[in-house]
């Protein structure tokens, strides 16, 4: 009696390991074929772009005749939220944000405006970085959002995107504040960004519906397939002996193995469990801490500058000409600034009416910003607050943040903020549980552990990885069906 009640939840625990594997075939097909795609997408069929940084020139070598003040005077500017200086198409320029957050541009030898000089500066950029001087702009559009082909990941906004008339049908998205690209993408590029946005991110359903109702759906997908790839370990562990004698008399009696669907199919789960496991594990870790993080983004710290604050000239500051990158406006603490960015990537700061340097200027305003950051509230902190400024992409600040040089402040608690000063922006925060993802997510999901062997191998490995969970679940498929 008690062996029948065994065999009885048994064979139940089988059927619902059956059931289970039926309810996750379908999102596991979806996500190994986009993820057999990815490596397509971001390495072997990247389009190739000549340039992707842009090397601004100093301020001795834009050589401006006219100081920033005679410009606003001639052109009777009272305000103005920030401003700096630009060259191209042999000509320099001030490149004036208004109150209204539009940009103008000003000849720095004449004062006259420049007619549309945000779009003719952005395509000025977009033809230095594909270097492509004689296909026609089909179309040029301020892009204020993310969409499916600049996602959130360019972390970048606001661009421009310049659509060339070019049978690869080249897409360039580039920042005009900070004269730097946002992404680039061809026609194939656009199609795998699709299949991978649809397939892999379930986009659908957030365009449908909401970006919460996509993540508690993804997460009731991942909880399935974890039981599912954990009663399958376990109907192995209780029936292995039972399918081990099967086989075994099979072999003695000349018998053809009818079933072999079946024991491809436990033996290559056995052999990818581990995968699947990283797969599920990392990837609902995933979901969980954007479910958490669903809260709106901070609104972005805005300035006004009066034409008053602007006593001394930014040319007659003390550091020469010859070493200065950019120079833009910060005003914080009832004080304006010229904040200055040399060549050695430091942001110096000097007073708008003095003309005097401010110590530790870049720590002083990433402090600031954070605070405004943090909702304006004074935080009470307990222990010591630390700033370093990084000028270089690190393991927790990784290329995928975009800016640079920015100002890392960690409170204790090991959390961390980012900020980029030059743009005033929040670049990244990262607390004990975002790293603890960030690290499982790269290590477990997209097998970053293999990067000492090069891009290439790390890609092969993975998608090894995926083609062995979609080959399991569609031999727990026919297996369903041989059993009816």
């Amino acid at each position: 009696m008690q062996q029948q009640k065994q065999a009885s939840a048994k064979s139940k625990f089988y059927k619902w390991h059956r059931v289970l594997g039926l309810i996750s075939l379908v999102p596991v097909i979806f996500w190994c074929i986009s993820g057999l795609s990815h490596p397509f997408m971001s390495n072997w069929f990247r389009p190739f772009i000549p340039q992707e940084v842009f090397k601004p020139l100093t301020q001795q070598q834009m050589a401006p005749k006219l100081t920033f003040q005679e410009v606003m005077g001639k052109n009777q500017l009272t305000q103005l939220r920030n401003f700096g200086l630009v060259n191209f198409n042999h000509n320099t320029y001030y490149q004036a944000l208004m109150p209204d957050s539009t940009y103008r541009y000003y000849s720095a030898n004449n004062g006259v405006l420049l007619p549309n000089g945000d779009q003719l500066y952005a395509q000025y950029l977009a033809r230095f970085f594909t270097q492509d001087s004689t296909s026609a702009v089909k179309s040029i559009s301020l892009q204020k959002n993310f969409d499916n082909n600049y996602q959130p990941i360019n972390r970048l906004l606001p661009v421009w995107k310049i659509s060339f008339d070019r049978p690869d049908g080249m897409d360039i998205y580039v920042e005009t504040s900070q004269s730097r690209l946002g992404t680039f993408n061809n026609n194939t590029r656009k199609a795998f960004l699709w299949i991978f946005k649809q397939f892999h991110n379930w986009q659908f359903m957030a365009d449908a519906f909401s970006e919460t109702f996509r993540i508690v759906v993804l997460l009731m997908v991942v909880s399935v397939m974890m039981l599912s790839l954990l009663s399958g370990i376990t109907v192995y562990g209780l029936f292995w002996k039972r399918f081990k004698q099967i086989r075994n008399k099979q072999k003695a009696d000349g018998k053809e193995d009818k079933r072999f669907v079946h024991r491809f199919h436990r033996q290559l789960g056995l052999i990818v469990s581990f995968v699947l496991l990283t797969f599920v594990v990392s990837g609902g870790f995933h979901l969980y801490v954007k479910l958490c993080n669903t809260e709106p983004a901070p609104a972005a710290f805005e300035q006004l500058i009066e034409r008053s604050d602007l006593a001394k000239s930014y040319l007659q500051l003390p550091i020469a000409d010859s070493l200065i990158k950019r120079v833009n406006l910060t005003k914080f603490e009832g004080a304006t600034y010229y904040q200055v960015l040399n060549k050695q990537k430091q942001v110096l700061y000097f007073d708008a009416k003095s003309g005097e340097e401010l110590v530790n200027g870049d720590a002083t305003f990433a402090r600031y910003l954070a605070n405004y950051y943090h909702g304006n509230t004074p935080q009470k902190v307990y222990g010591k607050i630390q700033t370093e400024p990084i000028s270089q992409f690190t393991t927790e600040y990784g290329f995928i943040n975009k800016r640079l040089p920015v100002v890392k402040i960690s409170y204790p608690g090991k959390v961390d903020w980012y900020i980029e000063t030059t743009s005033a922006k929040l670049a990244t925060k990262i607390s004990g549980i975002d790293r603890t993802e960030g690290f499982s997510f790269i290590f477990l999901h997209k097998f970053f552990g293999m990067t000492w062997a090069g891009k290439d191998i790390r890609d092969v490995v993975s998608m090894l990885a995926a083609a062995g969970v979609l080959v399991v679940s569609l031999f727990g498929f026919a297996a369903f069906f041989k059993n009816k």
